[in-house]
């Protein structure tokens, strides 16, 4: 069974599985990028059966992909950028697939100047992405294979369609207090995961601690700048790679942010922030 890690990208994704890899695929906690192997992607070429000739047939393989790849007698932590919401009426996954979800959400304004990093975009381009319910990931391969499509939908769709979902149990953590609140929310996340499983064992204290050290966002941005990442991708302006761990909690949107841009996602996700306590 498929238990999700799912997000809006650049949302603290990683981070999360960085923590997680460390604690249930190392010996001693101490992390190792090798780890995130462990916890692959979803929708990705590598779980396709068949080949996708465009994003509606790459949706209507979701769930027979996961059929297919998905162990349902283990269980599999997995990540996705995927909206919930269905694609051309394709669901995403069902009950019978997912064990669970923990969801993680970022204050927007913050989501906002990491994807004018990662992407290469100006503020505007990335806050028409993340306002158009037809936003997607999407990386066909020179056969034009559409099997890695990830629908997005607008960043406002895509926090409400795992918010509201009732497929599955959900825990939502916000991205800002697994700094604020460190120990306290790894351990809820640990514990949700045994509940999941029914699994009534201790946590590994020594394994919880070292994950925990070894993963902090500092330690990964070295690790990144000394042995390099595999997730990190190539700006389409200068064609060098960018830093995948950039500013991680020092991205401050008060000081980043273009007072015009501030106002429209203000306004825009007006009722999020205020839900969400942004």
């Amino acid at each position: 069974m498929i238990i999700w890690i799912a997000s809006y990208p650049k949302s603290g994704n990683t981070y999360l599985r960085s923590f997680l890899s460390s604690y249930y695929y190392s010996e001693d906690g101490k992390f190792n990028f090798n780890y995130l192997s462990n916890i692959r992607q979803f929708p990705n070429l590598k779980f396709s059966k068949f080949q996708a000739r465009t994003k509606e047939e790459a949706s209507q393989n979701w769930i027979f992909n996961q059929n297919e790849f998905f162990n349902k007698e283990n269980f599999n932590l997995t990540k996705t950028h995927n909206c919930l919401y269905p694609f051309k009426g394709n669901q995403f996954t069902s009950n019978n697939l997912s064990l669970g979800a923990i969801y993680i959400v970022r204050d927007p304004r913050n989501v906002i100047t990491s994807l004018t990093h990662h992407y290469s975009l100006n503020y505007e381009q990335a806050l028409n992405h993340m306002t158009n319910e037809e936003s997607s990931l999407l990386e066909t391969t020179v056969d034009e294979d559409y099997s890695n499509f990830t629908y997005l939908n607008s960043w406002s769709n895509h926090y409400k369609s795992w918010k509201n979902n009732s497929i599955f149990k959900t825990l939502f953590v916000k991205f800002e207090d697994l700094q604020n609140n460190k120990e306290e929310t790894f351990k809820k996340i640990i514990l949700f995961i045994k509940k999941l499983m029914k699994d009534d064992s201790y946590i590994n204290e020594q394994k919880f601690f070292n994950s925990i050290k070894t993963t902090n966002f500092t330690n990964l941005k070295n690790k990144e700048l000394n042995e390099g990442f595999e997730e990190s991708v190539y700006s389409k302006k200068t064609g060098k790679k960018i830093n995948f761990f950039n500013l991680g909690f020092n991205n401050r949107w008060q000081k980043l942010l273009p007072s015009d841009i501030k106002t429209k996602i203000n306004k825009k996700f007006n009722e999020e922030l205020k839900e969400l306590g942004y």
